[in-house]
C-alpha cells in the first residue's frame, strides 16, 4: 500500500489554509486532509491544529488488534479531540473568532477502509470506471438538495455551495460522518479539499488519475486545479494498493 499527497496555495489566495498528512501504521495508512477557515491566520492554524491533534489522538489509541467498530470510534474521537482544542483556542483569543476547519480522514488496512468527514472536503473511491464519492458535503447547497428544494444540477452551481453547515471547532461538539468500505483485492482512494473538487469535474479528476504515473498523481491533480484558475487552496492525498 502506498500514498502520494500534496498541497498548493493556488493562484488567488494570500495564504494556504489547507493541511495534509499521511503516515504508515505498520502496513496500514492514515491520511487526513483539512481545509481551514477564519480571518487573519485562524484558518491556517485551525487546519494545522486539527491534523496534529487527530494524529496524536489516533496514535495514542490505536492497536493492531482493534475491531472494525473500535477503529471507527477512534476516528470519531480523533475528530472530537481536534474539535475541542480548536473550539477552546477560538474562545481564548478574539482574533481566532470563527476559526474552524473541514476534516476528511481515511484509515486503510488490508481488508477495510474507514472514512470520517466533517465539512466539504471529500473522499472518493477510485474505481475502474470512474470516481465514486463516498462522503456527503456538509454545506448549504447539499442540505437544500437533501431537502428536495434544489436539483443536483442546481446544487453544483449554487451560490452557497461553499457555505458550511458543519465544521470542526465551530461548536462545542461536532457530528462526524463515518463510512466503512470492505474490499478483497485492492482499493484506491482520493481525499481532497474543495480547491480541487469545487472547480474540476469528477471526470476531469479521474482522467488525470487514470493517466498519471502514481508518483506524479498528486502534482498532476494540483496542476489540473491550477489550470482551471486555482481559485482556492488545493490539497490532495491518493492512497492505492
Amino acid at each position: 500500500m502506498r500514498y502520494r499527497f500534496g498541497t498548493d496555495i493556488g493562484l488567488k489566495r494570500e495564504e494556504n489554509q489547507d493541511a495534509v498528512r499521511c503516515e504508515y501504521f505498520g502496513h496500514n495508512i492514515l491520511a487526513v486532509v483539512c481545509d481551514g477557515m477564519g480571518g487573519e491566520r485562524a484558518g491556517k492554524e485551525a487546519s494545522r491544529i486539527a491534523i496534529d491533534e487527530f494524529f496524536q489522538r489516533f496514535s495514542a489509541g490505536y492497536t493492531e488488534s482493534m475491531s472494525d467498530e473500535n477503529i471507527r470510534k477512534l476516528l470519531v474521537s480523533s475528530v472530537s479531540a481536534a474539535n475541542s482544542v480548536i473550539y477552546t483556542r477560538a474562545r481564548l483569543d478574539f482574533k481566532n473568532f470563527g476559526m474552524g476547519t473541514t476534516c476528511v480522514a481515511a484509515f486503510i488496512n488490508s481488508k477495510t477502509a474507514f472514512i470520517a468527514n466533517v465539512g466539504d472536503s471529500r473522499a472518493y473511491l477510485i474505481t475502474d470506471n470512474g470516481l465514486a464519492k463516498v462522503t456527503t458535503d456538509h454545506n448549504v447547497a447539499s442540505l437544500l438538495y437533501e431537502q428536495g428544494k434544489i436539483t443536483e444540477a442546481e446544487m453544483e452551481v449554487h451560490p452557497q455551495k461553499h457555505m458550511l453547515v458543519r465544521a470542526v471547532g465551530v461548536e462545542k461538539t461536532v457530528l462526524t460522518d463515518t463510512f466503512i468500505l470492505d474490499y478483497e483485492d485492492k482499493i484506491s482512494l482520493l481525499l481532497c479539499s474543495d480547491g480541487l473538487s469545487g472547480y474540476c469535474s469528477d471526470d476531469e479528476i479521474y482522467d488525470v488519475i487514470a493517466k498519471a504515473p502514481f508518483d506524479d498523481v498528486a502534482d498532476e491533480l494540483i496542476k489540473l486545479a491550477l489550470d482551471k484558475g486555482g481559485r482556492d487552496n488545493i490539497t490532495v492525498a491518493v492512497i492505492s494498493d
